[in-house]
């Protein structure tokens, strides 16, 4: 063996182009770990390293011999148990995969409930800017419901709406009618047009038909408040007759003590109409024969001039009782009659003759009116009384 001028032995691997045994990295590995302080972890590393590899090799040898399929088939046999009169493999339709589309079902993180309808009356505080026809229009009713169900506050007329008023708001159109105690349930529903069964029998009303007996003396308490599903009556007329004429002008007297006494001669209508005031829209209620207003109301402001719509005589000239303050009714001799309401001001008297576009009076807000405006109607001894939009000119 060479020895090196240092007299030790070489070491194999200082000798060139030859690779060292691979015991001796190991060794030298070892040792350097050892230095490091590193053994013990190294062996722990190595000792999970191999475990990973044990868990897959036994993972994958599972898969080749027992597939997914096989292992879920023998799992629902043996979960599924034979019940008696249960449908068997054979009864279950098969479904194709073209079939399956309609299945399915978006989930809504939101539970709706249906509504319930009303059954029960409810109160309902006039705001200002409120009218007959949006309250009814608000709550689903017609216009005349709101009044059948509020008699004692508005007296069968819109034009007594207030604001701070309560009103009685009915769950379905029809008739409210206190029970006095005494009344025949059969009369009682024959006035409102309606079977008294529709009474007996509706929710709101919480009678029970077991025990309210003969319906010609029923069991209902006096004081009771009835809902008249359906039911209708007349409106009570709060407005001039038809037919103030100037042979017959005392028949005004009833309306309040602007009535004239007997007046002959005077001018006669040409049958055709002119608007009453210089603005030609409406502001308030419109022609409602199914509220009693048989009118329209035309915009106006407080003093604005109101002319006759077609020549005639004055029959009537004063205050009005009924709530439509200073009115004014003239007779046109030819069938017509027009009515001029809550004015600030008359300008004519009684017994007057005056000319088609004539000034007879100012707007005003006197009587049951919430401003400013002029209430006009048109009557006819014949058809009664009409719409005015439908004889005046276009605007």
């Amino acid at each position: 063996m060479n020895k090196q001028p240092n007299g030790n032995i070489p070491s194999p691997s200082s000798e060139p182009g030859r690779t060292p045994p691979a015991g001796n990295w190991l060794e030298r590995a070892s040792d350097a770990l050892a230095r490091l302080g590193l053994v013990e972890f190294a062996m722990r590393l190595g000792n999970h390293v191999v475990s990973v590899i044990m868990v897959l090799a036994v993972v994958l040898i599972m898969q080749v011999l027992y597939p997914p399929a096989a292992l879920a088939s023998e799992e629902a046999q043996a979960v599924v148990t034979p019940v008696e009169g249960a449908l068997s493999a054979a009864d279950i339709p098969v479904i194709t995969q073209g079939e399956v589309q309609a299945i399915g079902r978006s989930t809504s993180p939101h539970t709706i409930v249906p509504s319930r309808p009303r059954i029960d009356v409810i109160q309902y505080t006039v705001q200002p800017g409120d009218t007959v026809f949006g309250i009814a229009e608000k709550f689903g009713l017609r216009p005349s419901t709101i009044l059948f169900g509020n008699y004692a506050v508005l007296k069968d007329t819109p034009h007594s709406l207030r604001p701070g008023q309560v009103l009685n708001i009915l769950p379905v159109d029809g008739t409210y009618y206190e029970w006095l105690g005494t009344e025949n349930l059969n009369k009682v529903a024959e006035f409102f047009g309606v079977d008294a069964e529709a009474i007996v029998n509706y929710p709101g009303n919480h009678l029970d038909p077991e025990t309210i007996g003969d319906y010609a003396s029923p069991n209902i308490p006096p004081g009771t408040w009835l809902i008249v599903p359906g039911g209708r009556r007349e409106l009570l007329s709060w407005q001039a007759p038809i037919g103030i004429t100037r042979q017959n002008p005392a028949r005004a007297k009833i309306i309040g003590p602007g009535a004239c006494g007997a007046v002959s001669g005077g001018a006669v209508g040409f049958g055709t109409f002119v608007w009453p005031t210089p603005k030609h829209w409406i502001s308030g209620y419109n022609y409602s024969p199914e509220t009693g207003h048989y009118a329209i109301d035309l915009a106006g402001e407080l003093g604005d001039g109101v002319v006759a719509t077609d020549a005639g005589v004055v029959v009537y000239a004063g205050w009005n009782d009924w709530g439509y303050g200073n009115v004014i009714v003239l007779d046109h001799g030819n069938g017509w009659q027009s009515l001029y309401a809550h004015l600030s001001q008359i300008n004519v008297a009684c017994g007057q003759s005056v000319g088609q576009g004539e000034l007879i009076g100012l707007v005003g807000s006197t009587g049951n009116s919430t401003g400013p405006h002029l209430h006009f109607e048109l009557m006819h001894v014949q058809y009664g009384k009409v719409n005015p939009l439908d004889y005046l000119p276009p605007p």
